[in-house]
């Protein structure tokens, strides 16, 4: 995936089609204003690294069509404004769906210029079904135990045994929240962000989202387009693609950081030991996964685990070393240690990691419909796995309850939009979870946007992570509404940062990675604070999670 964006400037769009400006079986921005929202109440949260941090809460409609029926609970966090020049609420969201929004307005209020930061009260919020959001989903406790079957189903009985998997998965999620499923979905978290904005007392918001976040915005932007101040919209999701097309275009994207991750091992042969030549790397990393497919690490980490542990290494290049580290470990020594402690660290997914898969699922199953034939599935999944191996059929079973979802799919958002302000759009070329695509289809859409390209970056959320030259964009945006304007598709190209300096010691879990619950972006809490310098890379990729 290495393209970079001059040659993507001229990449075909497909406008689907079958979008729909709202749908007709959501709700509307119509609906919303008939909801009064009453005042928030702030209460001190602070902690040591975020002392002004304030906490409160938001009741908003569960069925926006029926505003005085029952009512559901947001949870929301604040660092409040300190200047005298106020620029409103600046709404921040990590992404998804599933993920909680209230570490990262700690984050967000931290890192960026104070002068910048000081004019804006900045808004964590849990979307309708996250973390301390009521009520809070959690379709099936420990779905993702270890050790689940291996993830390629080159056999019948492993294929019917993750079949069942997807299709428990479902099913306890239309017993379990038979009233509430049909209202988890974007329609109705952007229409929250309006009930939001009026609980705020303001009369628009600022808005700033990464990854699944970035099609949250757009369909905000889409319902509330008067309603939008200043948009900023990070590693973007293509909206044409939502979900189905997306995730086979990830596979592709994933395979490709892939191999920039084994490269790198393989310029660092010194370190790791693993050789110079990354094919016969690659060769060892697949004889690593049929070995562990037979004994799993610690009784832990087979074959779908492993998978699950370098996962977030296409995400963000910071976790490199530590997973090379325990690829070499077992691969060169046979030990075993280090997977399980990577995977405890990158893998493992705890209470808060179910609570977002299971938002993840109802959002993403139900803002569109996916095919209900599994023999569909098997055969396009086949023919990517062919050329894309890493992560194809791992993304699969992670999606595949949607194949016998409970509730009806709705049809997704067209949001093209002429309506609104200038708005920001980042984006890496090399970018797995959101590819560059997405981007380039975003900016044509929004016919006032602007476009910044991170060349031949990889990471995926790559403001506010170490980027001097994408941070001065963001902060001129936010300080005066200006934008870059240029003569191509991207309007302002930063060069990428360089990639990590190999691991000379084993890693820490403390400092190193994500905490074990962070496999889903839900698992942060307010108290989480961003270190500074090039570490902050980190504590942003640990707030927006991976699968989002």
């Amino acid at each position: 995936m290495r393209k970079s964006a001059a040659a993507l400037c001229g990449a075909a769009v497909v406008m689907a089609g079958s979008l729909t400006a709202v749908p007709a079986d959501a709700s509307t921005p119509h609906s919303a204003a008939a909801v009064s929202a009453a005042k928030v109440t702030w209460k001190k949260c602070g902690t040591a690294s975020h002392p002004t941090l304030q906490c409160g809460s938001v009741k908003v409609p569960l069925d926006y069509r029926h505003p005085s029926g029952r009512m559901i609970t947001l949870a929301l966090s604040r660092v409040p404004h300190t200047a005298k020049t106020y620029q409103g609420p600046l709404l921040v969201n990590p992404g998804g769906p599933g993920g909680s929004g209230l570490s990262l307005a700690g984050f967000v209020a931290s890192s960026l210029p104070k002068e910048v930061a000081a004019q804006y009260d900045v808004i964590g919020f849990d979307p309708r079904g996250v973390g301390k959001s009521s009520p809070a989903l959690d379709c099936k406790p420990g779905s993702f135990k270890p050790v689940r079957p291996d993830s390629v189903p080159s056999t019948t009985a492993i294929e019917n045994a993750n079949l069942a998997r997807a299709k428990s998965f479902a099913a306890a999620c239309g017993k379990k929240y038979a009233n509430v499923l049909p209202h988890i979905n974007t329609v109705n978290a952007a229409t929250d962000m309006d009930s939001i904005r009026k609980a705020l007392g303001a009369k628009k918001i600022n808005y700033f989202g990464y990854s699944y976040g970035t099609y949250l915005g757009a369909v905000y932007g889409k319902l509330f387009p008067e309603r939008v101040r200043r948009l900023v919209l990070d590693s973007i999701v293509d909206p044409t693609g939502v979900w189905y097309n997306n995730n086979i275009q990830q596979d592709y994207a994933f395979e490709g950081r892939q191999q920039a991750f084994l490269a790198w091992i393989a310029k660092n042969d010194s370190t790791y030991g693993l050789g110079k030549d990354p094919a016969r790397i690659e060769a060892k990393w697949y004889a690593m996964r049929a070995a562990l497919a037979k004994k799993p690490a610690g009784g832990k980490v087979g074959a779908s685990e492993l998978e699950d542990i370098f996962v977030p290494g296409g995400y963000y290049n910071g976790y490199w070393p530590y997973l090379a580290q325990a690829f070499a470990a077992y691969a060169n020594d046979k030990e075993t240690g280090p997977l399980v402690e990577a995977y405890a660290n990158f893998g493992a997914v705890g209470a808060s990691g179910d609570n977002g898969y299971s938002v993840y699922a109802s959002v993403q199953c139900s803002d569109t419909s996916w095919p209900r034939d599994w023999r569909q599935w098997r055969k396009d999944n086949w023919a990517v796995h062919a050329k894309a191996p890493f992560l194809t059929w791992n993304n699969a079973w992670y999606n595949a309850p949607c194949a016998f979802w409970p509730v009806p799919a709705k049809r997704p958002v067209n949001v093209a939009n002429s309506k609104l302000p200038p708005v920001l759009l980042f984006q890496a070329t090399d970018d797995a979870a959101t590819p560059y695509h997405g981007g380039v289809t975003v900016h044509r859409l929004l016919r006032n946007s602007s476009l910044v390209v991170e060349q031949g970056g990889g990471n995926h959320g790559i403001t506010l992570s170490g980027n001097a030259c994408l941070d001065k964009h963001l902060t001129t945006y936010l300080t005066n509404g200006k934008v870059p304007r240029g003569k191509g598709v991207a309007d302002a190209v930063c060069k990428r940062l360089p990639d990590p300096k190999p691991a000379s010691a084993a890693p820490s879990a403390a400092a190193a990675s994500p905490s074990a619950a962070a496999a889903s972006p839900s698992a942060a809490s307010p108290s989480a604070a961003p270190p500074a310098g090039a570490a902050r890379g980190t504590a942003l990729h640990d707030l927006v999670g991976f699968r989002g």
